[in-house]
């Protein structure tokens, strides 16, 4: 579990592709003596897990399903990554509950000044625009983010975030241009949510949820 705020940029020091897994050995700008074999980091908002280290890089293994639904697919030797290293029981959560499992890859549309911040539209298949509400909370290649806006349409959902200069000095959204690929995770709890709803808490089918359903319960 993650917490969407970025520990730091690294930067891709190796990959090699073979077999069912890829490997990608990575330079770290924190200390890595507390990180031990095994442990989880999140690479551009995908958990992934350390399998060797050194004083400065480590290295973590990549599914062949996780390159195939995220944007590892793209990813190359020099590229910048945003990390975090795996929330640690009792510690500050102030961005929000993040997992490392990506939903979906989103396409950067637009970006457009607002002030000193930057406004970014994205679109996504439509299928998780449910899970995307505005002032809520979304994941992008890591980012802890506040949705803004979301416009459903077609194929396609769409929404804005605001970066403001902080989170563009700390992070790799600051190279974003349109056409980018990135990492989307949506909030879990909209998940569960639905989830619950669609089985009634018990794991039995409810139906359409409508005022019809709501009204004989109550509600």
């Amino acid at each position: 579990m993650f917490t969407g705020l970025i520990e730091g940029i690294g930067h891709v020091r190796s990959l090699q592709k073979g077999g069912s897994d890829w490997s990608l050995g990575i330079a770290a700008p924190f200390d890595l003596a507390k990180v031990a074999l095994g442990d989880s980091i999140a690479v551009n908002g995908v958990c992934l897990t350390v399998i060797a280290k050194d004083a400065v890089s480590f290295t973590v293994q990549v599914s062949r399903e996780t390159v195939g639904v995220t944007t590892m697919s793209g990813i190359r030797v020099g590229q910048a990554v945003n990390l975090e290293r795996a929330l640690v029981l009792g510690g500050r959560l102030d961005g929000h509950l993040v997992q490392g499992h990506v939903d979906t890859v989103g396409q950067v549309e637009r970006l457009a000044p607002q002030g000193h911040s930057v406004a970014i539209w994205f679109r996504v298949p439509a299928e998780f625009g449910r899970y995307i509400i505005p002032k809520g909370s979304i994941a992008v290649d890591g980012v802890s983010l506040t949705v803004n806006e979301v416009v459903d349409g077609g194929a396609v959902t769409r929404f804005a975030v605001n970066i403001i200069p902080h989170t563009s000095h700390k992070t790799t959204l600051a190279a974003l241009v349109a056409g980018s690929l990135v990492n989307v995770e949506t909030d879990l709890l909209g998940r569960y949510v639905e989830r619950l709803l669609a089985t009634g808490g018990w794991g039995r089918p409810v139906g359409l949820v409508d005022e019809a359903y709501l009204l004989k319960r109550g509600f």
